[in-house]
């Protein structure tokens, strides 16, 4: 047995206690979690907000070292250092043979079988497909992407989820250029990793917008330029500070309609607005139709950052190598297994960037 944060019910607070784990069928590992950062999306499968069949275990943006495969695996082999991918694509589907993997249609397929067991038998469904929140966990092989042994797992756990989203938004879906403003509205785990990106990519001016004022040292310690807290006046001082235009650039990382009205207002004409913030179906956006021809923009939802981990997460290694790319400093706080509840009321609170769960 191995200690797991469950969800019995959603709307109810995750409970620890023990969880069976089996050895892997064919085709999947059994992996060692030494980290895993907790993510909004977590926070809205515990709640409801997002569809999860329960009881399960929480957590997909995590870190760790297989300790077993099955049968037939490849990929990877026991000691290996992975980190998990949530979305893994099945590379036969019409979306991944159309090079767009993170819209893979068996991506979420993972999440809809048990993959564990309570002690009295009763199966566990993997949150995402993963399960990151338990000291051990299985997943299918394509799940498990092989990083190099001298880059610490505790900084690798944020690659999966936060730092694909949030630097896919920026290289491959809005194509950041240098010299283009960028506007990142709501600045938590994803929004300082749009951040970073921006300034990696060359833009200027950076331009961080938030909820909290707390957030504004956080925010230009990741590469924002100026800090705005959000109001009424925000999309007309974005104005200010781009020549009279709006941003090149608008990437949305709350999910929720004012804070998307806010990015598409921050914009210029002709400008890019990344909707990168999970929201909920009852979550209404309205537009006119004037509007939506007048202004000429582009809005594009944006999932996992539009990226493929297997090409992505390399490239994103060397940025981490060569110093470009900060990990750790996107961890704000650490908790232990027992504590994951108390992240999930920072995240309501916004307070913070990620916060690491620790094995």
């Amino acid at each position: 047995m191995v200690r797991a944060a469950v969800l019995r019910a959603q709307g109810e607070p995750l409970v620890v206690g023990d969880i069976v784990v089996g050895e892997p069928g064919p085709g999947r590992v059994r992996v060692r979690v030494v980290a895993a950062g907790v993510c909004h999306s977590d926070l809205s499968l515990a709640d409801g907000t997002l569809r999860q069949p329960v009881p399960a275990v929480l957590g997909h943006e995590g870190a760790g070292v297989v300790v077993s495969v099955g049968e037939g695996v490849t990929r990877v082999a026991v000691g290996d250092h992975v980190i998990f991918n949530w979305a893994p694509p099945c590379r036969e589907c019409w979306f991944c043979l159309e090079g767009e993997p993170y819209l893979c249609a068996r991506a979420a397929d993972a999440a809809e079988v048990p993959h564990a067991a309570l002690p009295d038998g009763t199966p566990l469904y993997p949150g995402l497909g993963t399960g990151a929140f338990a000291e051990e966990t299985v997943v299918s092989e394509r799940a498990a992407v092989k990083i190099p042994k001298d880059l610490p797992l505790e900084q690798a756990a944020v690659l999966g989820c936060a730092v694909l989203t949030g630097a896919g938004a920026v290289f491959n879906t809005a194509q950041v250029k240098p010299g283009q403003s960028v506007v990142v509205v709501g600045v938590g785990g994803v929004g300082l990793s749009v951040l970073q990106a921006a300034r990696i990519a060359g833009a200027s001016p950076i331009i961080a917008v938030d909820v909290h004022p707390e957030k504004e040292a956080l925010a230009r310690a990741h590469g924002a330029t100026d800090f705005l807290v959000s109001d009424s006046a925000t999309a007309k001082t974005i104005r200010g500070l781009t020549e009279g235009r709006g941003a090149d650039v608008a990437v949305e990382c709350a999910g929720v309609p004012a804070s998307i009205r806010t990015a598409w207002a921050s914009s210029r004409r002709g400008g890019h607005v990344v909707v990168v913030g999970v929201g909920s179906a009852k979550a209404i956006v309205e537009f006119s139709a004037l509007e939506l021809y007048f202004f000429g923009r582009t809005l594009t939802g944006c999932l996992f950052g539009s990226t493929d981990p297997d090409i992505d997460i390399p490239r994103l290694l060397d940025l981490v190598a060569e110093g470009r790319l900060d990990l750790a400093g996107l961890v704000t706080a650490e908790v232990g297994l027992d504590d994951v509840e108390t992240a999930f009321a920072d995240m309501r609170a916004g307070r913070g960037g990620r916060t690491l769960v620790r094995f």
